[in-house]
């Protein structure tokens, strides 16, 4: 197939154009110099060319609590890149098929986090601008499926985690932050202080696994939103036990600074969904300590433990 992706120079991104050019097909992902989404018609340049699936990864955001500081932004941003790829897939790529990211941060924490309320109740105040132009997303691949019957898919992700992270300073993901704050602390032989109580309860999914799962929906389900999670969901303190343990750090050394940004408390997605279109969904799924075990390798590789900073990320 010829297979068009935005953001594919990103942590999921990379991922996904390798597995795709493994899988024989031929990909176009431009960087953000030579396609710049915020520019109202930076996708005509590729509109000769006839895709049959277009993933729109793109996003402007952060982890931790940029969402916090850069609320407007956010919206005009993230609202000028989601109109223009659906513009373009409407008026130039319309027999191709939209396949895009939604955000569990959409979801309102106090319901269950089941596909159908996802436009249901209020996300929380720290992420609620970035998860209505995720909803806003939505809307449009719905609005034009509605008005010109057109194809799309959209799953909404657990967090990710694995090798090969970004390294462009932005803040990292509350898994990434962990290993290296607890590398650190072993390297120099420091306590560790993490932001938070530790009671807030996340869920990760190995991005090898996420990409796995979403090819397979791509090629067999239409103009559904489908959460691709792990099933199973952990404390902070439970993630930093696992690894303190495959690092050899002594657990009594880490501190929680309970004064600090936590986001969301539990966010776990329900996958009754995704387990009806792929069979033993998470038996296919990477174990927890085996995807931790590599991401660690990955950080030791890279030195990425000794960078100073002290952004943070819960969420």
């Amino acid at each position: 197939m010829k297979i068009f992706v935005t953001g594919g120079g990103g942590f999921l991104g990379k991922e996904l154009v390798s597995s795709l050019i493994s899988h024989g097909h031929d990909v176009d992902f431009p960087s953000s110099k030579i396609c710049n989404l915020l520019e109202l018609n930076a996708l005509n340049q590729f509109s000769d060319c006839k895709y049959d699936q277009i993933f729109h990864l793109a996003a402007w955001t952060q982890a931790g609590d940029f969402c916090l500081y850069h609320p407007g932004e956010q919206w005009v941003n993230n609202q000028l890149i989601n109109t223009n790829v659906i513009n373009w897939w409407h008026l130039k790529q319309c027999d191709a098929k939209l396949i895009f990211m939604g955000t569990s941060c959409a979801y309102d924490a106090g319901i269950e986090l089941r596909e159908e309320n996802y436009m249901s109740g209020e996300p929380i105040d720290s992420l609620y601008t970035y998860a209505l132009t995720k909803r806003m997303l939505y809307q449009g691949a719905r609005a034009m499926e509605s008005q010109f019957k057109m194809q799309w898919l959209c799953a909404v992700p657990s967090t990710l985690y694995g090798p090969s992270y970004h390294l462009d300073g932005r803040q990292m993901h509350f898994i990434f932050d962990l290993i290296r704050k607890i590398l650190r602390g072993k390297h120099l032989g420091e306590a560790v202080t993490l932001w938070g109580d530790g009671y807030q309860r996340r869920e990760l999914v190995h991005v090898r696994s996420f990409v796995e799962s979403l090819l397979i929906l791509a090629n067999s389900v239409n103009n559904k939103l489908i959460n691709i999670g792990a099933g199973m969901d952990y404390s902070i303190r439970e993630f930093v036990q696992i690894i303190c343990e495959l690092i050899d750090y002594d657990l009594n050394l880490v501190r929680y600074d309970t004064s600090k940004y936590v986001g969301a408390r539990s966010k776990i997605l329900s996958i009754a969904e995704v387990e009806r279109y792929i069979k033993n969904y998470q038996s296919r799924l990477i174990p927890l300590r085996d995807g931790l075990r590599e991401t660690i390798d990955w950080f030791i590789s890279e030195k990425v433990y000794l960078t100073t900073s002290e952004k943070s990320s819960t969420s």
